[in-house]
């Protein structure tokens, strides 16, 4: 109840100034990827084994639908957007850089449900080890959940990234857009016709960065005439088009089990071509958007939505891995992927999965509520190369631990992210220690920074 309460106070207190429509995007965006991910995962037994896979690898002629359901450009184009104008508040409020309170006020909701993931998904998974517990799927959803997390380790370096890239846009405009697109391009070019090493991974900063900034322009209203977001869709459309068919980039706009190039992981050019498509297309429906969104009810479900929407993200291939484990304890046949009976299965089981969802938004949805900032002491100073430091290890911790998954933590299984190796145990840690350094960094500066003033509350 006290939740739905909060819900309703924010739809009373939204100003009429308020871009609903961004969070409306916000929300879709979140829920194509759960829907995606639902449909897209497969299990099969045999063997008294469980075999995850992937139905875009059984049908490679459905990998067109990822043109649709490839969708987290515009959460980065929509966090772009939202960082651009959180950071310029929080700026003119501090009466100079506020690079620590920004940090932790925006990863506030993101970190703290995606350590209490870490730290449940880390102690079922050792007490499984331990009791030598492991069922049929167990190893494959110990591995499986983690995948996401690269999600979120890219986001954390979007909004670390935030300050500085604001400045050059400031500066520069287009051009610092521009800038970051013939990077991407030079990478690509770099990979593919000269062979060198390792150049690919560049393209996890290039690629999105260039997605993020395009959420910097919106918030400065130069994406407003119906001709540049129209010019985006086509430029971008026509490029993914024309480099899919020339090679050597794949059709799926996902990654895929065993091809040797992947337009996902890391980013190529061919999904940055995606995302400029798919901002053009988001931009020239804000119109019928904004309009949809301005009804009351849907408000409130938005509203309500972007409460709980990175826990239920966080958790929903667990609920999903949860519903066939479920399937195979009961004996239930479970069809070869892409059969009719795996077709008229479906229904059953995305019901089934977002009702575990649901349950398991309901127990973890607290560690999404933003909390004040404390009494942490430091130095004014010092918090913002604190808050850098913090950041830098979260995002390290989470991208390692989407490769490593939870099942090496008691079995020295390693992974390598970029060219150094990690384990599960160092990610993990990694991980907690930049949430922590991060909060700490955040208070600190907070108690510097937003001091009351006459006549207002603090």
């Amino acid at each position: 109840m006290a939740s739905n309460i909060r819900a309703r106070d924010v739809v009373a207190a939204t100003p009429a100034s308020r871009d609903r429509y961004i969070d409306l995007l916000r929300v879709a965006s979140l829920t194509v990827v759960v829907l995606g991910h639902w449909l897209m995962a497969t299990v099969t037994a045999g063997d008294g084994r469980a075999r995850a896979g992937n139905l875009l690898a059984v049908e490679p002629r459905l990998q067109l639908m990822t043109w649709a359901l490839q969708v987290m450009p515009v959460f980065f184009f929509v966090g772009g957007f939202s960082h651009a104008l959180s950071y310029r508040s929080l700026t003119r409020r501090a009466g100079g850089p506020a690079y620590a309170a920004f940090l932790r006020a925006r990863l506030q909701r993101l970190l703290r449900p995606t350590m209490v993931f870490i730290a449940v998904w880390s102690a079922g998974a050792l007490a499984a080890q331990l009791l030598g517990a492991g069922g049929a799927l167990t190893d494959v959803a110990a591995r499986l959940v983690a995948q996401p997390l690269w999600f979120i380790g890219v986001y954390l370096a979007m909004v670390a990234f935030t300050p500085p890239l604001l400045r050059l846009h400031e500066r520069y405009g287009w051009g610092t857009f521009a800038a970051l697109a013939a990077a991407a391009v030079a990478v690509d070019a770099l990979r593919f016709a000269a062979g060198v090493p390792f150049v690919e991974f560049a393209n996890f900063a290039f690629v999105w960065l260039a997605v993020h900034q395009l959420g910097f322009l919106r918030a400065d209203g130069r994406l407003r005439p119906p001709r540049v977001p129209a010019a985006l869709a086509v430029a971008g459309l026509t490029g993914a088009g024309a480099l899919v068919a020339l090679g050597p980039y794949p059709l799926s706009m996902v990654g895929m089990p065993g091809e040797k190039v992947s337009n996902m992981a890391p980013p190529t050019v061919a999904l940055l071509c995606h995302g400029l498509w798919l901002v053009g297309a988001v931009e020239l429906l804000r119109g019928p958007g904004a309009r949809l969104v301005a009804r009351p009810r849907v408000w409130r479900g938005v509203v309500a939505a972007n409460g709980i929407a990175m826990t239920a993200f966080l958790w929903h291939l667990t609920a999903m891995l949860g519903v066939y484990g479920a399937l195979l304890a009961l004996d239930v046949p479970l069809p070869a992927p892409a059969s009719p009976a795996w077709w008229a299965q479906v229904p059953v089981r995305v019901v089934a999965a977002a009702a575990v969802t649901a349950a398991l938004v309901a127990v973890f949805r607290a560690a999404e509520r933003p909390v004040g900032g404390g009494s942490a002491a430091g130095a004014r100073r010092l918090s913002g190369p604190a808050a850098a430091l913090g950041v830098t290890l979260a995002l390290f911790g989470v991208l390692g631990l989407s490769l490593v998954g939870f099942g090496g933590l008691l079995q020295g299984r390693t992974a390598v992210l970029v060219a150094v190796r990690v384990t599960a145990p160092a990610t993990v840690v990694m991980t907690a220690a930049g949430w922590l350094l991060v909060e700490a960094a955040g208070r600190a500066a907070g108690r510097g920074q937003h001091r009351p003033r006459a006549g207002r509350p603090a």
